[in-house]
């Protein structure tokens, strides 16, 4: 008589929220890194704190438009035939 196997639940693929993660870790280094140069920029050069915001949004745009890129590029392509 042979043993039965019984089905397995559906697994859910934890690789997706892992990136997400990391991504989200990501954006708040690089947006306190860019946020720190900037503020040493203008310390060096005595002026408002416009290098310092300006980094600051930069690397969140430039961290945010490659989260958006790697998502955009995790999606399954599909043929129109």
């Amino acid at each position: 008589m042979a043993a039965q196997v019984k089905a397995r639940p559906r697994q859910i693929d934890f690789s997706h929220i892992l990136v997400i993660g990391a991504w989200g870790f990501a954006i708040v280094i690089a947006s306190m890194l860019f946020l720190y140069v900037g503020h040493l920029i203008d310390q060096m050069l005595h002026t408002p704190p416009t290098f310092m915001l300006g980094l600051f949004f930069l690397g969140l745009a430039l961290c945010i438009g490659r989260l958006y890129k790697d998502a955009w590029d995790r999606i399954p392509k599909r043929n129109k035939a």
